[in-house]
């Protein structure tokens, strides 16, 4: 039986050739981060809400108002729309939801969909030395890396909605860059870092669009600080 995800619009923008960013909550909650980062940064409207029988009986509370866990923002000026939501898709919700997103930047005849995950670094490196790369499931997807000097994965796996948005545009020829940023076992730092990266090259890819990146950061500061301070003692004593 086929699940059904409905739409109910709250506002009509005219989005063509925007670019639409996933925002559902992923393992390493980058893609969460990243989305919710930009939503506040750039004060995007909600123009939509998801609901489905198979999501789960949430009800977010923003400013002591109740909001469903899956919900569009965008802006018809800048061309960014985001999907975000608060909750990871359950196996059975990813292919509907990949379909949903692709679907939906068809019909709204956007210029491709941005994705994010995490890349585990094989060292536990310096945060700032964190890298961001890129995966473009078409040739113009791939071109768009290229020329704004995104590092492209070579090898290596993405699973979830990531994967299933990589495929299935692909089948259909719709651009969809999933962006990877590394994280290491240092995984509280390393979220909110990757999702920075992530972001910046976001920016790369939409040049009118100005997203400033140093909120995160700092954020990463004080967590490295906060690290370090805790780990001091146990050095003392090891």
């Amino acid at each position: 039986m086929a699940i059904l995800i409905d739409e109910y619009k709250l506002k009509e923008l005219n989005l063509q050739d925007a670019t639409v960013i996933d925002g559902f909550s992923s393992s390493g909650m980058i893609s969460a981060i990243v989305a919710n980062y930009i939503v506040d940064t750039l004060k995007l409207d909600q123009i939509s809400v998801l609901d489905s029988d198979n999501f789960p009986a949430v009800a977010m509370i923003y400013g002591s108002k109740p909001k469903y866990p899956a919900r569009i923002f965008a802006d018809e000026k800048k061309k960014i729309v985001i999907f975000l939501s608060e909750f990871t898709p359950e196996e059975h919700l990813v292919k509907p939801m990949a379909n949903t997103i692709l679907s939906w930047a068809k019909e709204n005849k956007c210029r491709r969909v941005i994705t994010a995950e995490a890349l585990l670094s094989k060292e536990d490196q310096a945060y700032k030395e964190h890298m961001a790369y890129g995966v473009g499931n078409v040739d113009s997807a791939r071109r768009d890396l290229e020329t704004q000097d995104i590092n492209q994965l070579r090898t290596g796996i993405i699973t979830g909605v990531s994967a299933e948005l990589l495929n299935t545009g692909m089948r259909l020829n719709f651009d969809v860059i999933c962006l990877l940023a590394e994280i290491n076992s240092n995984h509280g730092i390393s979220a909110v870092v990757a999702a920075a990266k992530v972001i910046e090259a976001i920016a790369k890819l939409l040049p009118n669009v100005a997203i400033d990146t140093a909120a995160l950061y700092a954020e990463a500061e004080k967590f490295e600080s906060w690290v370090n301070e805790q780990q001091t003692p146990l050095q003392m004593f090891g």
